[in-house]
């Protein structure tokens, strides 16, 4: 009985570069005792593959080798039973990722054979080795990190250049042997104009569009490889790194620390003392704050709110044609990401909205003289007017008089909870603290938002009933239409007549099939505050009453 042939796939990995571009090198020797080693497993029905899977220059702390992502998508694929390798800290030097990709391997049945150390994954003894080995490479591989980020350290406490891309105003030592920064004085100019730019403007954002203006630009720098990066415009960003950079001081940073650097200063020392109060005072300014504004208005609900995953709702602000936006946005949003589960609620609006939950809450129970916990007559009518009065004057006063009485609140699942501060509330109304009625200190109320176009409305507490009047009269014209179809009046004769195109006349007929409950609801404005006439033209709706409501929002 003739052996099973089995497929063999040869993985080599070299962690630097050095050396890759001679005839023969490191990988092909790995590459040629593998295949020794095939050979010499024919009798058990070993062959090699012909495709080579190889990564130069990438380390084995990582996963993400354009090589053995080639190599992990044949296994998949089944077209691979074994894998073989050199060592095994060619394969991996992570006992992490080792367990992932030994699993991976056994998913396919497809084994793992080191050539020079005499085991492999068939067997729970090759395995247990594996592992052993696995851990040393990467306890190797660990001490070999620490002791350069040692080495770095103290050059670094030498005042010594690590390398990497050189700081506009640098360029690296001509002699490569020395480790140090040389000035370059055309850059070091550049450099010199931007501290005193915002010494003048104090300013982020002017300064970044004067140094636009006047043909500031970043560091071109060459690479090694002949690729070239950088000689564009200064970002808001880059100026903020130039100008809090201690290496224009002549210090090198370590982490949090600096130490005298064997390259000159750029900056005198009052300059840069000068530039950094600025920008601790500029920090200092509360987030949605526009220069020169004062900060007690500018947002009054900053930490007073958070999201249904308690995220903190953050004030934040753009300019867009002109006009300065403020928005109330979930504090993950803040770095640009993409969360569909985010908030971004416009601050007018917002602001305007629990100002009035709140005024409306405070006059509701003044009017059912369920201010106080007591029963007397008397002092429970002094409370409600009390608390009548500050309920006009944060209609009044609006936000500003209503933010210092939240102690917090929560948006989330269609509500919104606000909690108010019993302290601010007796400070205001004259009242004692341990007279109020808990129930006067939480409101919770329904919460929603409607967008229409670029513009969102948002509509919070008990909705009256509020007919749609272009939904009623599509639905007018969906059944009048209709009926002159029926008829035997044709489509085009009908958009004629009533100066639409036909395909308008279509979308709205299709309305008249409409689940009769949605109709009725439409009909008495107890329709879903999202549901529009646009949003019920937008998409075809199934013909199904059930799931016509399902789709609209209609619920059970």
């Amino acid at each position: 009985m003739s052996k099973p042939r089995i497929r063999c796939a040869i993985y080599t990995r070299k962690s630097s570069d050095e050396g890759l571009d001679q005839e023969f090198n490191s990988l092909d020797a790995q590459h040629e005792a593998c295949a020794a080693y095939i050979a010499s497993q024919r009798h058990e029905g070993w062959k090699m593959l012909p495709a080579r899977y190889d990564d130069g220059g990438i380390s084995g702390g990582t996963l993400e080798r354009p090589g053995l992502q080639r190599l992990l998508a044949d296994i998949d694929a089944g077209r691979i039973d074994m894998v073989v390798v050199y060592k095994i800290d060619r394969l991996t030097r992570s006992l992490a990722d080792f367990a992932k990709l030994v699993e991976r391997l056994e998913e396919k049945d497809c084994s793992f054979v080191s050539v020079t150390q005499a085991f492999n994954t068939s067997s729970s003894m090759g395995r247990l080795t594996l592992n052993v080995l696995l851990s040393f490479a990467q306890f190797e591989r660990e001490v070999t990190a620490e002791r350069i980020r040692d080495k770095i350290a103290a050059s670094k406490k030498k005042g010594l250049w690590m390398g990497g891309v050189p700081p506009l105003g640098y360029d690296p030592h001509p002699d490569p042997m020395r480790r140090e920064l040389v000035v370059n004085a055309a850059e070091a100019d550049v450099v010199r104009q931007i501290f005193a730019l915002y010494a003048t403007h104090r300013c982020l954002n002017l300064v970044t569009r004067e140094a636009e203006d006047i043909g500031l630009r970043s560091k071109c720098h060459v690479f090694s490889t002949g690729r070239v990066q950088g000689g564009n415009s200064l970002s808001r960003g880059q100026i903020h790194k130039i100008l809090t950079n201690p290496i224009y001081l002549g210090l090198i940073r370590h982490k949090e620390k600096t130490f005298p650097g064997k390259h000159p200063a750029i900056v005198d020392q009052g300059l840069w003392d000068e530039v950094q109060d600025l920008l601790q005072a500029a920090s200092a300014r509360r987030r949605g704050v526009p220069a020169g504004q004062p900060s007690s208005d500018a947002a009054p609900l900053k930490g007073k709110f958070r999201d249904e995953t308690e995220d903190l709702l953050t004030p934040t602000h753009t300019r867009k044609n002109g006009k300065h936006l403020r928005y109330y946005i979930s504090n993950r949003l803040v770095s640009g990401g993409t969360d569909p589960t985010g908030w971004r609620l416009p601050a007018p609006a917002l602001e305007a909205t629990v100002a009035k939950l709140i005024a409306g809450h405070l006059a509701e129970h003044a009017s059912r003289h369920a201010v106080l916990c007591c029963k007397d007559a008397l002092q429970s009518v002094a409370a409600s007017e009390a608390v009548e009065r500050l309920s006009h004057q944060i209609r009044s006063d609006g936000i500003l008089a209503a933010s210092t009485l939240i102690t917090k609140g929560a948006l989330g699942n269609g509500r919104i909870t606000i909690e108010l501060d019993v302290g601010a509330i007796a400070d205001a109304t004259g009242l004692s603290v341990e007279d109020f009625n808990p129930g006067l200190l939480t409101l919770e109320q329904p919460f929603a938002f409607r967008r229409r176009g670029v513009e969102m409305k948002i509509i919070a507490g008990n909705i009256a009933q509020a007919p749609d009047v272009a939904m009623i009269r599509a639905l007018r014209n969906a059944h009048g239409w209709s009926d002159s179809v029926k008829s035997g009046t044709s489509l085009k004769r009908l958009a004629s007549e009533v100066n639409v195109s036909e395909r308008y006349v279509a979308r709205i007929i299709a309305l008249a099939g409409l689940s009769p409950k949605i109709q009725a609801a439409i009909v008495d404005g107890t329709q879903p505050i999202d549901l529009t006439l646009e949003r019920l033209l937008r998409n075809s709706l199934p013909l199904e009453w059930s799931a016509q409501k399902q789709v609209l929002g209609f619920g059970a």
